[in-house]
């Protein structure tokens, strides 16, 4: 009897220790749509349609990123993976600028115990590190379900307010809002390149998750549902888990960094909303070209 106990007790030591020491990696591929440019050609006749076809190339490349989730019980940090440059690739002003407005470039750590987060971002030179709450999303569980890389996944639905310092959530303005705003700006014929978008107030986003790995997790700031989140969709950005490893021999430190003036996510928004409303009225009037960050 005395030795049942020994190793019921064993056990249950062994069961504690190895969710402790519980640990995955999950790769996530982003893409975003890139948006059309032909509202630069209207307002720019010096905008030819190849050059209009290289931007948005070069865009949609921009917009393909790998990620990689380390995560335990608990925490997780979510960061890009660095890809080598080609020789001679253009465009490295702007794909600075959109990492800072679309968050790239920095570790974002996720503690859902604490319900909080912490993100080092690099924004005109300066670093910052937004420390803040993780935005709770009311997640409502739909019946429909797939196979996502051999797991079983369910899916959830849920309305986010939109980031207005995201440029992904940079939505085309359709005929009627450009005749509208066209209206408003009666006899100057000049357009800039943000005229042709907006930004919605909501987002419907879009999450499968599966229980087989009962990890409150998943790619940026998504968490809260039964499992670890290996798909979110927001009808522009889709992320899609394509590896994962658990348990690996080897283990991932999961801490935040500590790198950068410390700010909450609203203090940091208003820096860079100040700073898009600078680029946009040194850009106005350049007849509808694109910011000069992004070269051609």
């Amino acid at each position: 009897m005395k030795k049942l106990s020994y190793l019921l007790l064993v056990l249950a030591f062994s069961q504690v220790q190895a969710q402790k020491d519980f640990q995955g990696m999950a790769v996530y591929e982003s893409k975003t749509q890139a948006p059309k440019f032909e509202g630069m050609r209207a307002g720019n006749r010096d905008i030819t349609p190849e050059m209009q076809k290289t931007m948005e190339e070069r865009m949609k490349k921009m917009l393909e990123k790998t990620f990689v989730l380390n995560f335990d019980k608990t925490a997780s940090i979510y960061k890009e993976e660095e890809k080598l440059e080609t020789p001679g690739q253009q465009g490295g002003g702007m794909r600075i600028m959109m990492n800072s407005f679309m968050g790239g470039g920095g570790t974002f750590y996720k503690d859902v115990k604490s319900k909080s987060y912490t993100v080092d971002k690099e924004f005109m030179g300066k670093e910052f590190l937004v420390v803040d709450s993780l935005p709770k999303l009311n997640w409502k569980m739909e019946q429909e379900t797939k196979q996502i890389g051999g797991y079983n996944c369910f899916k959830a639905t849920a309305v986010k307010e939109a980031s207005k310092t995201d440029f992904r959530n940079f939505r085309p303005k359709n005929n009627d809002d450009k005749k509208e705003e066209a209206k408003k700006t009666s006899g100057d014929t000049k357009t800039n390149f943000e005229d042709n978008f907006e930004i919605p107030k909501e987002i419907i986003v879009t999450a499968w998750y599966t229980p087989e790995i009962p990890v409150n997790q998943g790619p940026e700031n998504y968490w809260g549902l039964p499992g670890l989140i290996l798909e979110v969709n927001d009808g522009k950005t889709t992320i899609l888990c394509s590896k994962i490893i658990l348990n690996a021999k080897d283990k991932v430190e999961i801490k935040p960094s500590k790198k950068g003036k410390v700010v909450s996510q609203k203090e940091y928004d208003e820096t860079v909303i100040k700073k898009m409303e600078e680029f946009r009225e040194m850009n106005r009037g350049r007849a509808g070209g694109p910011p000069p960050m992004m070269g051609r």
